[in-house]
């Protein structure tokens, strides 16, 4: 199978001009979970972030991937240390993630662990995977980053911290349905 390109699909149909608030108010109608993409470059240098911009990608070899903005000053530490972990954070974990959202070292407080990699893996967390990079793209005015995943720990008790609508939802996992608080 021949894979396309951007470049080759925006020869044969030019893509239309999009509102990027329009663009952002329809994706925020997308449920997603919240991250603490953490890495550790060097002795002392141990950045935060975070991101709802986390998927999987394969199963073999275990690869997952988040975007983030060209712009982050969490970036070049991420690339310098060729290693991050994604911290999945809980519906009682969004303190942290509101903390990181605006200071990428504000690590006061927070419980860390060191696991393969050196990234710093958050204590209590719903899930934590430690990842080795494995491959970035060009995403636009974002990276998008491909970790593979060498050490991962979960528990499927654990309730999850959500985003829906520019705000942090809470995830019922006793509810069939999932609600969204």
């Amino acid at each position: 199978m021949q894979m396309m390109t951007a470049s080759s699909l925006t020869q044969i149909h030019p893509p239309p001009k999009i509102d990027p608030r329009r663009f952002r108010d329809a994706l925020g109608q997308f449920v997603t979970g919240v991250t603490l993409v953490t890495a550790k470059a060097g002795a002392a240098d141990r950045v935060g972030v975070t991101v709802n911009s986390f998927t999987s990608v394969s199963l073999d070899p275990p690869l997952v991937l988040f975007c983030l903005g060209r712009q982050a000053q969490t970036l070049p530490v991420i690339l310098s240390a060729r290693s991050f972990a994604v911290n999945v954070l809980g519906r009682d974990q969004q303190a942290i993630a509101e903390r990181f959202a605006l200071d990428p070292r504000s690590w006061g407080g927070v419980d860390t662990a060191v696991w393969v990699t050196g990234a710093p893996i958050l204590r209590d967390v719903p899930a934590a995977l430690d990842c080795q990079l494995y491959a970035t793209h060009d995403g636009g005015d974002h990276v998008i980053v491909i970790g593979r995943v060498v050490q991962l720990e979960g528990s499927e008790d654990a309730a999850p911290l959500g985003y829906y609508g520019g705000r942090y939802v809470g995830i019922d996992r006793r509810d069939p349905a999932g609600s969204v608080e």
